[in-house]
């Protein structure tokens, strides 16, 4: 049965984790297996680790790091950055990680995800849409390449098409909320929720477990992801690793 999840989401940047603001490179933030171990003695959800690196120099997946990750990761891993094909999204499934999310390389061909879903199900394959509003019209531009492309079609033609191909679930990133902990953008979740039948998880504006229960409470089932909140604590956003304890969760939920 499906439930909602409250889901860290780790950038990698320079092999370290990463805290942008409005997508620009922010706050180094510590070592990524250390996180993930923080993570793992506080029973989270699931997990989301993003390499911000890999789709804008080029590069491949660093399957040493990931092989590491999975390792040492207790709960259910989401993995993405740099997977363009379906040997490299098999290898990583086949070291452990439950999920690959996709963005650029699945607006490239919405094809790959049906490819990559005939040979390791459709549940475990994610696409991942850095969104940003119009400036002029109405509606959402979808961007790449850590928001620097903007791609060629508005995010309502992007949601159909996902729709008719085997997508098993969206992480929808607000560019614009990116590091500004200003809360959850409920035009976006609203938008995605009445458009799809697959699980949604939106990231981008937690400030606090308020938010997230708000998010949870109007959709009941979506995923409330969140990358500040989790690693920092405080108005000087002193570096803490952190996650709601089961009690705090039963409250969330």
């Amino acid at each position: 049965m499906l439930r909602s999840r409250i889901i860290p989401c780790l950038l990698i940047h320079d092999d370290g984790l990463n805290k942008t603001e409005l997508f620009k490179p922010g706050k180094y933030v510590g070592d990524p297996l250390n996180a993930v171990k923080i993570f793992n003695e506080k029973e989270v959800d699931e997990l989301i680790v993003l390499d911000i690196d890999n789709t804008v120099q080029g590069k491949s997946p660093n399957m040493e790091v990931i092989q590491s990750l999975a390792n040492e990761c207790r709960m259910p891993l989401c993995y993405g950055g740099g997977i363009t094909t379906v040997e490299q999204a098999v290898h990583i499934i086949s070291m452990g990680v439950e999920k690959v999310a996709l963005s650029s390389a699945a607006l490239a061909d919405f094809g790959l995800c049906d490819k990559i879903a005939t040979v390791i199900g459709k549940q475990s394959v994610v696409v991942v849409l850095d969104v940003k509003k119009a400036r002029w019209g109405k509606g959402y531009n979808v961007y790449t390449h850590n928001g620097t492309k903007k791609y060629s079609k508005k995010l309502e033609e992007v949601l159909d098409e996902i729709s008719n191909h085997e997508v098993g679930e969206l992480v929808i990133n607000s560019i614009e909320n990116d590091g500004q902990m200003c809360g959850y953008n409920y035009e976006l979740s609203d938008l995605a929720t009445s458009k799809l039948n697959i699980p949604v998880t939106m990231l981008g504006g937690a400030s606090s477990y308020d938010d997230i229960k708000s998010l949870i409470a109007r959709h009941k089932i979506i995923g409330a992801a969140a990358g500040s909140l989790f690693v920092f604590k405080g108005r000087l956003k002193a570096v803490l690793i952190n996650y709601p304890n089961r009690e705090e969760r039963k409250e969330l939920y």
